[in-house]
């Protein structure tokens, strides 16, 4: 299966398909746990404004790649850079890796993070953490990658108190994926 998906870089053609799956995942993976009037509240137009002012910013220090299928249609991606929010100890943050239900469990979510991870090592980066809501039903993917809970805050979504685990890869270097 996993030959039949390619990872490439991001184009501005891309981005309609990746707010697609952004949202869509969002309503996917988070029913029952996000309010669902904050999931329908969701916008592909305002995800596209989002994903367009980075890849169209030339100054923009962030990184999207893309995982399509046979048929060329955007079905997942991965993208991070500089921290949002610094958590010590770690120099790059994955700020978001998503991929529709029906290709999970299939080695895409790892090609996406593998790439992601050969890309911040060229630009020069050690280690790398991420946020999760802890109830995410595919925490266990960070885990099973190797990453280990380095941090934990409160968030507000849609009006409800929700907690993120931070997972971290303190060497980049050790390819494990």
């Amino acid at each position: 299966m996993e030959s039949e998906r390619v990872i490439r870089l991001a184009t501005i053609a891309d981005i309609p398909g990746v707010a697609r799956v952004h949202v869509d995942s969002w309503r996917e993976i988070y029913r029952g746990i996000v309010p669902d009037v904050y999931l329908e509240g969701l916008s592909y137009e305002r995800r596209e404004q989002m994903w367009r002012s980075g890849l169209e910013n030339p100054g923009w220090k962030g990184v999207l790649f893309v995982a399509e299928d046979p048929g060329h249609r955007v079905v997942g991606f991965v993208a991070g850079g500089p921290p949002q929010e610094p958590v010590e100890g770690f120099d790059c943050e994955l700020w978001a890796i998503y991929l529709l239900q029906v290709h999970q469990g299939q080695g895409v979510g790892r090609q996406l993070f593998r790439r992601f991870v050969e890309e911040m090592v060229q630009r020069g980066h050690g280690s790398m953490f991420l946020w999760v809501l802890a109830e995410n039903p595919t925490v266990g993917f960070y885990q099973r990658l190797g990453g280990v809970k380095v941090g934990e805050k409160e968030i507000e979504v849609g009006g409800k108190k929700l907690v993120e685990w931070s997972y971290g890869w303190r060497n980049l270097g050790v390819n494990k994926w």
